[in-house]
């Protein structure tokens, strides 16, 4: 996804180009872009090309749970220029990116409608969830944005929440609760993608090198409650060429005592320098968990059969849709 992307970010709607106002705007936190969030995504795209308008997401940075309850760490699944990225594969124009306040919290449902949708951004037609709700005190809801449409002249789409085949409703919740117990597999089916996650390639203390497995390290936020152990990865560089891989998340309790958690990849057949790059890394299949050996001679017979099953498991491994084909399949 490190392609030059076509997707313009704006932080204030009021800075979005006169070509793409009067839009279709789709409008949600989107944390992960899932399968939900695509329900509703795909229905703005739909609108847009039938009524010949942009495509435009509006989306709140930071999060607002962690500024409604900073107390609580959360783990963000597409901090913002991931999801922006993912927005573009999907084909939407442009993201504006809503700088969320106790202040912005704080004004009213209409001020919200009259000042942001109608005054900013001049929507044509507004995409959301039916559990959307904005304003102070959260009072305005669906049926207060369908009335509100009818005075500002936009139009209103409410799309129910997309259930998985097991009935289940899609959430980023449940998708963290995968992650948290390296259930990738099941993530993805949520995701309807594989998780991916980027940062820059940093320096370490190299001991993979002298043992025979130089690895990209990449320092995620401390949020990220990824189980620790041994994955089977697509990595691709900030050229957007694409490797296999298997990767270590975790503390490295063989080596260190203590360490932060680190994200390890071992590029298969690569050499060279990665270091400043910024790189994603796609997650197919947990293989293991961490674990902490009696030397490095039977650490190193592991990741010798890490790298066997990774390889293996790699070269089976299929897209889930053309969305997880742009993330983790196709080069640029």
């Amino acid at each position: 996804m490190s392609k030059a992307d076509k997707i313009l970010r704006v932080s204030d709607p009021r800075h979005l180009p006169a070509e793409l106002r009067g839009g279709v705007v789709a409008i949600g936190n989107f944390d992960g872009v899932h399968r939900g969030h695509q329900a509703v995504l795909g229905r703005a795209l739909e609108e847009a090309k039938t009524a010949g308008r942009a495509a435009v997401v509006l989306t709140f940075e930071p999060h607002p749970r962690s500024v409604i309850r900073p107390d609580i760490p959360l783990f963000r699944l597409t901090p913002a220029p991931m999801k922006a990225r993912i927005l573009d594969r999907l084909g939407f124009d442009a993201v504006a990116e809503m700088r969320f306040t106790h202040a912005f919290a704080g004004q009213s449902a209409e001020e919200f409608v009259s000042r942001i949708l109608d005054h900013e951004l001049g929507v044509g037609h507004v995409v959301t969830g039916v559990d959307f709700h904005f304003g102070k005190n959260r009072r305005g809801g669906p049926a207060y944005l369908m009335e509100a449409g009818k005075r500002h002249g936009f139009g209103v789409t409410l799309v129910d929440a997309f259930r998985d085949e097991g009935a289940e409703i899609v959430s980023s919740s449940r998708i963290r609760a995968r992650l948290a117990e390296g259930d990738v597999g099941q993530a993805a089916g949520l995701l309807g993608y594989r998780y991916t996650v980027e940062a820059g390639i940093s320096g370490g203390r190299q001991l993979g090198r002298t043992l025979g497995y130089p690895t990209a390290n990449m320092r995620l936020p401390a949020e990220t409650d990824l189980a620790h152990g041994i994955y089977a990865v697509k990595f691709r560089r900030a050229d957007g060429t694409l490797h296999d891989g298997v990767a270590s998340f975790g503390r490295r309790p063989t080596v260190e005592e203590d360490g932060a958690a680190l994200l390890e990849t071992f590029l298969f057949d690569f050499a060279g320098d990665l270091y400043g790059e910024t790189c994603h890394v796609s997650f197919l299949s947990y293989l293991r968990g961490e674990e902490k050996f009696d030397g490095l001679d039977p650490l190193v017979a592991q990741m010798r059969r890490d790298e066997e099953e990774a390889r293996a498991v790699l070269a089976k491994a299929v897209p889930l849709s053309p969305l997880d084909r742009a993330i983790a399949f196709t080069a640029d």
